[in-house]
């Protein structure tokens, strides 16, 4: 029986090819948009390369330290000086691996002299400790990463791309050992990796140095000694080690504050910060209202799916009572109404299939050519792209089954109930008035 029906929909979709046509491409635009939206989010959320611990990273990135009497506070918003994180985030026992990254002028101003003389040009790069390596998942092609004695004695050592390998030596083989100079210093090559891609702003340089490397890399900000601009991250085994990591940098915070209640006295709000509320927050004092953030996407979702349901159902209100005289003839015949229910449900679901193939191929090419800029648009402050920096989108980005699935059979349920009601309505009509239809 199915089989006869999914036939019978086949000729009347050649039939009526104006109605299957816009129905097809409602459809598919639908399912477009929103796979579009959901694979922007999964790209910032779902354990993507080299990112693939996201589930378990946590972060503490700002704090704020306050000075003086009461009436008369100075306030110093930054991160957190070494001396903190060696002392307080270095020695935690509640997490599995820490690291700390250092962001100075360096990393946002450093350029490379090629060998070539061809001219200098500007590199994306990371101060971070050899820890950095164990909770980002980088595939090393060649070498390794630099170590903790390269760290503690300031080695000028570095971890290159494989891009920025074949811009400087022309291949990635028998690089580790050879050197290239940034900002006029010599730095020796310990490792190539597989490079990380611009959407994944955590892990993402085209260079990884050790931060001791930096002449600044002591330097505690504005004359607090644990303040600076060090950011941590923590990698945890489960939920549980989750929660006795938060309570034991809460102690930490409370005792600095004790020893130092006559220096200063500082805040980290809820950090460290989860991954998953990272892509919602923009900045750690953000109070996250987390029913707003669902009423938000639910109202997306209505609009994205709901609006072209209600378009398709008023067609197909108007494509049925051009059908009831058809109706009304199998009905004379013998035929149910729940028969001719499912007649026309497995008619609309095979033309929002083809909508789904048409939406995915849509969504697909939509994310690529406008890779640039579509998985920052819904950023309250998206990121400006650096010259020369090309996005790339792989295919664990693009190929998620789940997400397309869900879009799928959350459209195909919109559908379903677009169909059935105008269906439903037509189908109560008495055979007589449905024989007499056309006449």
């Amino acid at each position: 029986m199915i089989k006869t029906y999914l036939k019978q929909a086949w000729e009347l979709l050649k039939q009526n090819p104006l109605f299957s046509s816009l129905y097809v491409v409602g459809t598919g635009l639908a399912i477009a948009m929103t796979m579009i939206m959901a694979v922007v989010y999964y790209v910032k959320i779902a354990p993507v390369y080299p990112e693939a611990n996201r589930m378990n990273t946590l972060y503490l990135s700002q704090s704020r330290f306050e000075q003086g009497e009461e009436g008369h506070k100075s306030n110093f918003q930054w991160a957190f000086s070494l001396k903190a994180v060696q002392e307080w985030f270095y020695p935690v026992e509640n997490a599995t691996i820490v690291s700390a990254s250092l962001q100075n002028d360096m990393t946002n101003n450093s350029y490379v002299q090629p060998s070539d003389r061809s001219g200098d040009f500007q590199v994306s790069l990371k101060l971070v400790d050899p820890n950095f390596f164990r909770i980002y998942s980088f595939r090393f092609l060649e070498g390794q990463a630099f170590t903790a004695s390269d760290l503690e004695s300031g080695i000028a050592t570095a971890v290159i791309t494989e891009e920025l390998s074949r811009r400087l030596f022309g291949t990635v083989e028998g690089v580790v050992g050879r050197s290239f100079s940034l900002n006029y210093v010599d730095y020796r090559v310990c490792g190539v990796v597989h490079g990380a891609s611009f959407l994944t702003s955590r892990s993402y340089a085209q260079v990884y140095m050790p931060y001791s490397v930096a002449k600044d890399y002591q330097k505690a900000e504005y004359g607090i000694s644990h303040l600076g601009a060090y950011k941590v991250t923590f990698m945890v085994k489960d939920d549980a080690q989750e929660k006795a990591l938060r309570a034991e940098i809460d102690e930490i915070v409370r005792k600095a504050n004790l020893v130092h209640k006559d220096e200063w006295k500082v805040s980290i709000w809820d950090q460290p910060t989860s991954h998953l509320l990272s892509v919602f927050k923009q900045y750690a004092s953000q109070e996250f209202d987390t029913w707003a953030t669902v009423r938000h996407f639910l109202l997306v979702l209505l609009v994205l799916l709901l609006v072209p349901a209600l378009n398709l159902s008023g067609m197909i209100a108007s494509r049925m009572e051009s059908r009831l005289a058809e109706m009304g003839v199998r009905k004379s015949f013998g035929a149910g109404r729940g028969s001719l229910l499912s007649q026309v449900m497995w008619e609309n679901l095979l033309l929002t299939l083809l909508g789904g193939l048409l939406g995915l191929l849509l969504a697909w090419l939509g994310l690529y050519l406008c890779r640039e800029w579509v998985f920052s648009v819904f950023d309250s402050w998206p990121s400006a792209l650096p010259e020369g920096v090309e996005v790339r989108v792989s295919g664990e980005m693009l190929f998620a089954p789940l997400v397309f699935l869900a879009a799928l059979l959350l459209c195909v349920a919109l559908n379903m109930l677009s169909a059935l009601l105008p269906a439903w309505h037509s189908l109560r009509k008495p055979i007589i008035y449905s024989l007499n239809e056309k006449r």
